[in-house]
């Protein structure tokens, strides 16, 4: 008669730390050491307080002209749209719709640029270029909502050189003022929502890689590059959200044109046809000057060879120039903006005058 032995329990063997229990997917299951540096990283996640943007320049004798440059760049910025916000206020017969987007165009102009220029001046002139974890969200949140904000104007006022060139008999009874500040009313409270959806999905990633941003300000591509989690949801709102935002706003912008230039095609008389271009000419000029800037910054083929500095440089033409440059288009272009604003600077010099 055999025998059996009876099978003895294993002792239990103590784990190695980061070990799988199921061997037979390793091939699918994260290794040990994958699981480790995880670990680590999410140590490090604790870490991340501040960020380090990436300046124009470290030489002090760059760094210094170009702070004289960018400041004086800014008060021309604040000059002329506070000039152009000030003439549309005083004068009485500028308070129409199509002036009332126009000033709210000129305050985006002033608050778009001090977002990121004083930041900018201060590093320049100091030489340090970090910046904490809630500034850059702080930055970030409100460089997208103006420049959003911007975005969905310009089409609100495409929409309403659209109404007055092709349906002049009914434009009174169409842009009402409570309908006009309904639209901008909508087209700020778009930009801030916009933002904070993509500020919170940005700044919800994980950061335990460099805290250098390629940037002189923080910026969402950016910022998303430095995160070691996920970004696939970061990135589809962007994309999906943001860009079905902004080619509505686009093809708004686009489509009202197409038939602004078809109206005023059919006009018979070249003084009308005068009259009728002299009305848009000079919101044409800024949403080409606005769209050629932001798809130059923006939206580029990836193999294209392209420097962070290049790109730095690129980005001021869309955040610094653009602002200084839509007063002097409106001012120079517009005959009732110049004779305003032409009115308030010699009131004041007179004034001044009197005074001694």
């Amino acid at each position: 008669m055999s025998t059996t032995c009876p099978l003895l329990p294993r002792a239990p063997q103590p784990r190695a730390p980061c070990s799988l229990d199921i061997t037979g997917l390793v091939g699918f299951l994260p290794s040990r050491r994958a699981l480790c540096r995880e670990q680590m990283d999410v140590g490090n996640l604790s870490t991340v307080t501040q960020f380090v943007l990436m300046g124009l320049s470290d030489l002090p004798e760059v760094r210094y002209p170009l702070f004289v440059v960018f400041a004086v760049i800014y008060q021309i910025t604040l000059a002329g749209n506070g000039a152009i916000l000030l003439a549309l206020c005083t004068e009485r017969k500028l308070h129409t719709p199509m002036y009332y987007l126009l000033a709210n165009l000129s305050l985006l102009d002033i608050f778009c640029p001090s977002a990121t220029v004083p930041k900018m001046l201060h590093n320049l002139l100091s030489g340090e270029n970090s910046i904490s974890f809630l500034g850059c969200a702080v930055q970030l949140y409100f460089l997208v909502a103006l420049a959003g904000s911007e975005v969905f104007l310009l089409a609100v006022m495409a929409y309403d050189r659209y109404v007055a060139i092709c349906f002049p008999l009914r434009y009174a009874l169409i842009m009402t003022k409570v309908r006009c500040v309904q639209l901008v009313c909508g087209t700020w409270a778009a930009g801030f929502l916009n933002s904070l959806l993509h500020t919170v999905s940005t700044f919800r990633l994980s950061f335990c890689k460099s805290n250098l941003v390629n940037q002189y300000y923080c910026d969402i591509p950016q910022v998303v590059a430095l995160s070691c989690s996920s970004t696939y949801m970061a990135e589809m709102l962007v994309l999906v959200i943001g860009g079905m935002l902004g080619i509505s706003a686009f093809l708004t912008t686009l489509v009202s044109y197409v038939y602004i230039i078809c109206t005023i095609l059919r006009i018979q008389s070249t003084e009308g046809k005068r009259r009728a271009f002299s009305t848009c000419a000079s919101h044409l000029l800024v949403v080409c000057l606005f769209y050629g800037t932001t798809i130059f910054t923006y939206i580029r083929p990836s193999s294209s060879q392209h420097s962070p500095a290049r790109d730095r440089l690129i980005s001021m033409l869309y955040g610094v120039i653009t602002p200084m440059l839509n007063p002097l288009i409106y001012s120079l272009r517009n005959s009732e903006v110049k004779g305003a604003l032409t009115r308030v600077l010699c009131g004041g010099a007179r004034s001044r005058q009197a005074e001694h």
